[in-house]
């Protein structure tokens, strides 16, 4: 495909209004068309929030969300990976005495979160509205390895698990065993691009598998509806993983080819769109998708850091604008 796309989401100036779901009692999603997705849960002396919103001008109609369904304390906050558009708001709420990330994420936050808040900001101009209140890096105070339990009151209890590399080094799903619920991060969205471009793309596919067998009944998905019932949720698990293994194959089949990284992206979009072109926000991650699926694919374990200006390189090399 030739036509001309504008750089990323720069064009997309459509605001969203998240609206606030409760999937489960006490368990709350503020979820958008396809912006990214956050939520929360109330405990008895407590809300537990699951990410923010991009900024603390955003995240304050988050708080007044919140606010219009209990005046409990907000203590502790959960980071499910790290990218800007889901942490910089954290400073909106004054009350948070713990923020908790795994291990991965923080170790992302030290080498690559200033880089990645600047590409971030070029990448989703509307998404940041207020940037400059923003006061710097959000960095988790409390930090685990591979599972972690918050206890809820009465018997519940919210558990945080990094099931393996995926749409980053640090993913952690929430999971609440009494309801089935599942917030899931960007680990799986909802008919909506799946950004693979800081991915460990080949360990998705089993780290989504493990997200399968919690069986859950409701997911709040990175972006796109909250999910209801096994059924849905198993299917979004699924076309998550078909989008990425049709990433992979069509470049791995490029590289056989000895094509470059232009000619990979080219029959990478000519494979992925008819089924997933409609998909919100696929023509802005397609091009970051296929050039860490080349670089993958290619002996290059870790994904290299996006800055602004390398985002704009490989907008000029891939889409010509």
């Amino acid at each position: 495909m030739t036509a001309t796309v504008s750089f990323a989401s720069a064009s997309d100036t459509r605001e969203q209004k998240p609206r606030l779901q409760e999937p489960a009692p006490g368990a709350y999603g503020y979820i958008s068309d396809f912006d990214p997705n956050c939520g929360f849960v109330v405990g008895e002396e407590q809300v537990v929030l699951i990410d923010t919103r991009p900024t603390p001008r955003m995240a304050r109609d988050f708080l007044a969300a919140i606010r219009s369904v209990t005046d409990k304390p907000i203590r502790t906050i959960v980071l499910t990976h790290y990218h800007a558009v889901r942490v910089m708001g954290a400073s909106a709420f004054d009350e948070v005495q713990e923020i908790v990330a795994s291990n991965g994420t923080l170790d992302w936050i030290r080498t690559r979160g200033q880089a990645d808040f600047e590409s971030e900001v070029g990448r989703f101009p509307r998404l940041f509205a207020g940037v400059e209140e923003i006061p710097g890096l959000t960095f988790p105070t409390t930090v685990f390895d591979r599972e972690m339990t918050l206890p809820l009151g009465g018997g519940r209890e919210l558990r945080l698990m990094a099931l393996g590399r995926g749409h980053s080094s640090g993913d952690t799903v929430a999971w609440l065993p009494d309801s089935g619920v599942l917030f899931a991060g960007d680990v799986v969205e909802n008919h909506c691009g799946v950004y693979a471009g800081d991915a460990y793309i080949g360990d998705w596919a089993s780290t989504l598998d493990a997200v399968r067998a919690l069986q859950p009944r409701v997911l709040v998905p990175g972006r796109g509806a909250v999910l209801q019932g096994e059924a849905a949720c198993a299917e979004a698990i699924g076309l998550t993983k078909d989008f990425l293994s049709t990433l992979l194959d069509s470049v791995r089949a490029g590289i056989a080819a000895g094509e470059t990284l232009k000619g990979c992206f080219a029959r990478a979009e000519a494979a992925m769109t008819p089924r997933f072109g409609g998909w919100p926000v696929f023509q802005h991650v397609l091009p970051f998708d296929v050039s860490r699926a080349y670089d993958e694919l290619r002996g290059i374990e870790h994904p290299v850091v996006w800055t602004a200006e390398r985002d704009r390189e490989l907008w000029q090399i891939l889409r010509g604008t």
